[in-house]
């Protein structure tokens, strides 16, 4: 639940309902234990749009880390990662395929677990090649992807949550030293075949 990870559901929530886009059927959206609280907070400082600013448009829920979640024949499947706040990695099965996504994290054997011969990993990158965070780490090089990738046998990798400044020599360089498997760098408007 930090703010770079849900804060557009704001501007989701304007399109839905103002856009041409609109929808009959609300949105489902599954949030973390203590997110539902949070989101409601945020949205308190806008009393004049009224109590049903997020119900209007969405089905919210918290869903329980413990327990695998089923949604729309898929199952989804949680694991708690090394961040400063709690955050949870995610494995998404259905029909054979499966796709992992890290969340933020610092390297962690719960997400390598998780991720264990996964088809697509989708692992953040935040760290630049040769950057350290002072602390607690709540991050990934793209290095450490690799890393984690290897260990989980994934069959591709695909970096993702980096700076804007991050050269080829941050990501796929560095990353291609400790993966053999196929490698790509998140971009807006991507797609992944699975059935490949």
């Amino acid at each position: 639940m930090h703010a770079d990870h849900f804060i557009d559901l704001i501007p989701l929530r304007y399109a839905l309902r103002y856009g041409p886009r609109r929808r009959s059927a609300k949105l489902p959206v599954h949030l973390p234990p203590g997110g539902l609280a949070m989101l409601r907070k945020l949205v308190s400082a806008f009393p004049h749009e009224g109590g049903e600013f997020l119900d209007d448009v969405f089905e919210l829920h918290e869903y329980d880390p413990s327990r695998p979640l089923a949604i729309a024949g898929a199952t989804v499947r949680f694991a708690h990662t090394a961040h400063y706040i709690p955050a949870f990695a995610m494995r998404w099965e259905r029909y054979g395929a499966s796709v992992t996504y890290s969340a933020d994290t610092a390297p962690d054997d719960r997400v390598v677990a998780l991720a264990r011969e996964t088809d697509v990993f989708l692992c953040e990158a935040t760290l630049r090649c040769g950057e350290a965070e002072i602390g607690m780490r709540g991050h990934c090089s793209a290095a450490d992807a690799a890393a984690m990738a290897r260990q989980a046998g994934v069959r591709r990798l695909v970096l993702t949550h980096y700076p804007q400044e991050s050269t080829y020599h941050d990501l796929d360089g560095s990353a291609r030293e400790l993966f053999p498997g196929e490698i790509l760098v998140a971009d807006d408007h991507s797609t992944i075949d699975l059935d490949r």
